[in-house]
């Protein structure tokens, strides 16, 4: 990771490797717990501080745990601070608590916590393991605000609780459900990728790379064509 900036480490998260909506990391709580914005940044926030310290406490111990029990030590770092969380939530959050459910405890098998301890804190320093943690978690919480806020006001007319459209109108239900969650994941993921995609990778693919190699081959074998003129009118001149 030597000369990359820390500004970079933290921003690679949000869009260009956004753990949810680029690499599809953690899959399961991004569709489960976004039928509204509270569920779905309280679960943002519950990952991220367990994401940030486990980062920590691994690229700590990256010189100390033997590569074949790597894994399972791992596992025991986060489960250790997922415990902290579920105890923070329970005491102080009962409601969020029981709304998220199963899926507090399931945040120590989370792809995106157990790949970035991984890929990235297993190599790295702290600060940098840090700021990757923030970075992602970040990023995530941001793809489940995202999707909490569009199926929550398509199904209910609300943002966290505030009335948007009128109650006259009726909500799309199904965006509560399964189904709306897979059609607004596909939608912000189609978006994101049209953000971020390389335009001349597409050129390449649909053979518009090839037509503009052509023309710059034609102009630099008009350019020698014309140099070469240039030098026999030079040596008739002599």
């Amino acid at each position: 990771m030597a000369g990359k900036s820390k500004l970079s480490i933290v921003t690679n998260g949000l869009l260009k490797e956004n753990p949810s909506m680029v690499l599809v990391l953690g899959t399961c709580p991004t569709l489960a717990t976004t039928s509204t914005v509270a569920n779905g940044f309280g679960m943002g926030i519950s990952a991220m501080a367990v994401l940030i310290c486990s980062n920590i406490v691994i690229s700590m111990l990256r010189k100390v745990i033997p590569d074949k029990v790597r894994i399972p030590c791992y596992i025991t770092v986060i489960a250790g601070f997922v415990t902290i969380v579920q105890f923070i939530l329970q005491a102080y959050m009962p409601a969020l608590y029981s709304s998220l459910g199963l899926f507090i405890p399931l945040i120590v098998v989370n792809c995106i916590i157990l790949g970035r301890a991984e890929m990235f804190a297993n190599k790295n320093t702290i600060f940098d393991s840090a700021l990757d943690g923030l970075g992602m978690g970040l990023g995530f919480t941001m793809a489940l605000v995202l999707m909490g806020t569009i199926r929550e006001i398509c199904s209910q007319g609300t943002w966290l609780g505030y009335r948007i459209i009128p109650a006259s109108v009726d909500g799309m239900g199904i965006f509560s459900l399964a189904p709306g969650g897979f059609f607004v994941f596909a939608i912000i993921m189609a978006g994101i990728h049209y953000i971020t995609r390389d335009k001349s990778k597409i050129r390449k693919e649909f053979g518009l790379g090839g037509v503009e190699d052509m023309k710059l081959a034609e102009e630099e074998l008009k350019r020698q064509q014309e140099e070469e003129k240039a030098r026999k009118a030079a040596k008739e001149a002599a």
